[in-house]
């Protein structure tokens, strides 16, 4: 199954691109979920959100809709995975609250946290194996053979990023991969081109992954929502 769309889908300057102009922006989700099949949730790295909200995210999407949420950042950048298990199961509590449309829980990493064996071991012992897990590091010296095999071992997703002085190799750690487009010569402002997505899209292809989830986060000038169409157009074709 391929799960395309973008980091959020809240941008006022999205109105009049993405959105048509005479669209209220109470309507501007509706529409969003009747072009795309899931949303990776940006304001829950933000805001720790109440299970009530996710309920309502439940209620508020179409059937086969399904959301990926950003963990919070109390975790990843403030705490950096120390003590945090309590935390990470909280979290997780909230997704449940999703039920069916509930897909993966992203793990964003700051780019100033180094790889270590041991931290490596803190973060994987505290993630619940049955839970869809995604790791996005931001530091190229994640980027190895060690990371890999240790997240195929425990069942973790190793997102795949395309942005500036980032390794732009596809990697696949289990039967899904994961990729973050955030802007290959510029972060989140980058308009990729249909060449570029079309060899993404035969890399992705070539991988025979079960679930491919891809999400774009160049928000700028509303190119998300257009390259994730082509992506998508791409990869039926």
């Amino acid at each position: 199954m391929n799960y395309i769309g973008c980091s959020g889908w809240f941008y006022p300057h999205w109105h009049g691109s993405f959105y048509p102009s005479e669209l209220k922006q109470s309507r501007w989700f509706k529409y969003y979920s009747e072009k795309f099949n899931t949303v990776e949730l940006n304001s829950t790295f933000y805001h720790f959100p109440k299970e009530s909200t996710a309920r309502n995210w439940h209620r508020s999407s179409p059937k086969g809709f399904v959301y990926t949420l950003k963990v919070n950042r109390i975790i990843t950048h403030l705490k950096r995975f120390v003590g945090t298990k309590r935390l990470i199961n909280d979290f997780y509590r909230i997704g449940e609250r999703l039920e069916e449309k509930m897909g993966c829980f992203l793990f964003q990493l700051p780019p100033s946290l180094h790889f270590t064996e041991k931290k490596l071991h803190e973060i994987l012992s505290q993630l619940d194996p049955e839970k869809r897990n995604v790791l996005e590091f931001r530091h190229q010296s994640w980027f190895n053979d060690d990371v890999y095999r240790e997240l195929k071992k425990n069942g973790i997703i190793f997102c795949s990023v395309s942005a500036p002085k980032l390794p732009d190799d596809l990697i696949k750690t289990g039967k899904d991969i994961y990729i973050r487009f955030h802007g290959r010569d510029r972060w989140y402002s980058h308009n990729y081109s249909d060449e570029e997505l079309e060899s993404w899209a035969e890399r992705i292809l070539k991988s025979r992954a079960v679930n491919v989830w891809c999400y774009f986060n160049n928000d700028f000038n509303a190119y998300a929502p257009k390259n994730a169409m082509k992506l998508r157009e791409f990869l039926s074709t």
